[in-house]
């Protein structure tokens, strides 16, 4: 069973983590996912939830579904690098927006980035 947070809809969360899977090749281009039933049972959600990422997932074309078959990565490299590029993006505004709220300057948040970027660096030797 999965834990998700209580600000975000269960299927977008769901959905991010597949296409984070997929982004990151933790699940390969051509490869099936689970059932749905199989997805719902292991997540612990409805197995309307599930049918719902599906249908999301490949109406932004980064899976397909294959009539009897069943649900797999869409082998379209293109389309995984589109998706890799809309979660970047989604992500930095999602930084930028809670790092302003804080009251940061973009120059204290790149500040910031380099400063937390080099200390990992340094501890990677």
């Amino acid at each position: 069973m999965s834990s998700f947070n209580n600000y975000e809809p269960i299927y977008k969360q769901l959905m991010d983590r597949i296409c984070s899977d997929i982004i990151r090749g933790s699940r390969q281009a051509g490869e099936k996912l689970p059932s749905v039933r199989e997805f719902a049972v292991d997540v612990g959600v409805n197995m309307n939830t599930i049918q719902r990422v599906y249908q999301e997932l490949e109406r932004i074309g980064i899976v397909e579904t294959k009539r009897g078959q069943g649900t797999f990565v869409t082998e379209n490299i293109n389309e995984i690098d589109q998706q890799r590029t809309v979660m970047k993006k989604q992500y930095v505004k999602e930084f930028i927006r809670n790092m302003k709220s804080m009251g940061y300057t973009v120059e204290e948040m790149m500040e910031s980035i380099q400063e937390v970027e080099e200390s990992r660096d340094d501890s990677n030797r």
